[in-house]
């Protein structure tokens, strides 16, 4: 700097006393620095005052209860945003809580898992279930806690602090969890005199969570809530129970593995117990595979199509193999056939209400060639199959083949449930498989992890690995991949002859050091970035298990690598 620049309009100055605000449509709002990020969105959206339940301020997500003090520009988010339901959600679990709590003392609520389209399944421990009598009273202490507006207060614990307050409430799952957090210290919510802590954020106050419903569930309760394509009313209740036989299933596997939780799981990182872990979870999982072999080939007089569908990253393709190897030990010989095979060209494929090609619909698929060639192979006849060139769009011809009685076809696509794929073939004839990643690890018993999370990180490492696809193009992608399960997936998974659950109680450890680094080189201030950071925070709950522990033919191998069934083609088998 030249000595002889003029710098008399560089002045000291004080505090500031005013923060602006600026909206996403250029509004202007000021007030006093510190106050709440609430006061500026109910001046600025008075109609959608409780539908926001977050906002992203300077590019960071911040809680409505956050003081500004300073100029900001701030996005509103309301229950329609991943971030949003995900506030939504958590803060409904704790007014669940707090009402068991007042109502019910002695009664510990451990919310368990999800269930599609909108609800969570809790149990009570330390008594009784609950009857229907007692859920309508819970409910409706829920419902006055709501009208009262209580405040929802957030203070930074320290750990030790924080350890001393649940051993004296009698959490040692929450004590087991923290003895393994590298943090100082730890947010602690309050509501109506109970404390607790949650990953993640929460609403300000009880009077934004107007939208929910408790429902007999033996043996539990489910907590119903509004999704997010539709967060203005609950949606109507449909019953999984073939769902939720899986996710009972595989809390017994826990139990037998003793790994309840993720403090569970990172002492048997810590002590050196994870191998036993992992060698357990994986011949469960094997079990599981050979059980449906068995069940294929106890009706192999009848089933000759069998037909596996599940959301993206379930590991459908390893198990695909898997079950085919298992279906040779019982004398089947197996045929893959890819249903993208089948495309329609590209500038017949349908489009979605933003114009883009939409490969995702049921309509993108050329059904009367695809029944047409199922039916003519069943039948012992020669067809010629497509291959479809992604680069060209078009379909070109592929190998002639036909097949004998003692063969299998395996079909894996997104639309394998969906009683419309095949209409030609008579059910008897057909076997449908649902593969999902249906986590049921949680961190404690009020924090569960959502069975998505888990498949983006699946999704993030392969395309990485794969692809050489960055974190931030996967996250950035995923909104849309979800969206496309809510319509051609989830909602047929029950027509599901048999659920196979391809989550690893081990494998988020194994993923926190793939996943990590790739979660660091998204960019600042991006979209992406707000998500890379609440699961970077996610992961950090996890010690690191080497993936030298995962064995060759795991389902996890498909993502983190090192699979020794890459190679392994179903034509083999022919």
């Amino acid at each position: 700097m030249s000595a002889e620049q003029d710098l008399s309009h560089v002045v000291p100055s004080s505090p500031r006393q005013r923060a602006q605000v600026r909206f996403p449509q250029g509004e202007l709002y000021k007030a006093s620095a510190g106050t709440p990020l609430e006061d500026f969105v109910k001046a600025a959206l008075p109609d959608h005052a409780t539908s926001i339940v977050a906002a992203l301020a300077g590019g960071e997500l911040r809680e409505l209860s956050w003081p500004v003090t300073r100029d900001v520009e701030v996005i509103p988010l309301s229950m329609a945003t991943g971030d949003g339901m995900r506030i939504y959600r958590r803060s409904l679990c704790f007014l669940l809580i707090v009402a068991a709590k007042e109502l019910f003392p002695k009664a510990r609520i451990f919310v368990d898992h999800s269930l599609t389209l909108g609800g969570l399944f809790c149990r009570v421990t330390h008594r009784e279930p609950f009857s229907e009598g007692e859920l309508a009273q819970l409910e409706e202490r829920m419902r006055e806690i709501v009208a009262a507006d209580e405040p929802i207060t957030r203070q930074e614990l320290p750990l030790d602090q924080a350890v001393e307050l649940f051993r004296g409430q009698g959490e040692e799952n929450k004590v087991r969890l923290l003895s393994y957090y590298q943090g100082g210290s730890i947010p602690i919510y309050t509501l109506r005199g109970v404390h607790d802590h949650f990953y993640g954020y929460m609403v300000p106050s009880t009077r934004y969570l107007r939208h929910f419903a408790l429902r007999p569930y033996p043996p539990g309760f489910i907590l119903r809530f509004p999704i997010r394509y539709k967060p203005s009313a609950l949606p109507p209740f449909r019953d999984f129970p073939k769902l939720a036989a899986v996710f009972r299933e595989y809390g017994r596997w826990m139990e037998a593995m003793k790994i309840e939780n993720a403090g569970a799981l990172n002492q048997a990182v810590a002590s050196g117990r994870v191998r036993e872990v992992v060698l357990i979870a994986e011949a469960l999982q094997e079990r599981g595979i050979a059980d449906i072999a068995e069940d294929i080939a106890s009706q192999s007089d009848q089933v000759r199509l069998v037909l596996i569908a599940g959301p993206s990253s379930s590991g459908k393709t390893t198990f695909a193999k898997r079950l085919a190897i298992q279906l040779l030990a019982n004398s089947i010989r197996p045929l893959a056939l890819s249903l993208d095979d089948y495309f329609l060209d590209r500038e017949d494929t349908p489009r979605d209400e933003s114009g883009e090609y939409d490969f995702e619909a049921l309509e993108a698929v050329d059904l009367e060639l695809f029944n047409r060639q199922l039916r003519e192979l069943m039948a012992g006849r020669e067809v010629t199959l497509p291959r479809y060139n992604f680069t060209a769009g078009r379909r070109q011809r592929g190998p002639i083949l036909s097949i004998d009685p003692q063969h299998i076809i395996l079909v894996e696509g997104i639309h394998g449930l969906n009683p419309n794929l095949v209409t030609r073939i008579p059910e008897e004839r057909i076997y449908r498989i649902y593969v999902s990643a249906l986590t049921q690890l949680n961190l404690d018993s009020h924090n569960r992890i959502p069975t998505t999370d888990t498949r983006l990180l699946r999704r993030m490492v392969r395309d990485a690995r794969e692809r050489t696809t960055s974190a931030q193009e996967t996250i950035s992608c995923w909104e849309r991949v979800v969206h496309g399960e809510f319509q051609n997936i989830f909602p047929y998974q029950e027509n599901a002859d048999v659920m196979f659950n391809s989550a690893l109680v081990y494998e988020l450890a194994v993923m926190r050091p793939l996943a990590e680094p790739l979660l660091r080189q998204i960019d600042p201030g991006s979209v992406e970035h707000v998500e890379a950071r609440r699961l970077l925070a996610f992961l950090g709950w996890f010690l690191p298990c080497g993936a030298e522990l995962v064995p060759g033919n795991s389902i996890l191998r498909e993502f983190i690598g090192g699979s020794i069934l890459k190679d392994f083609r179903l034509w083999e088998a022919l």
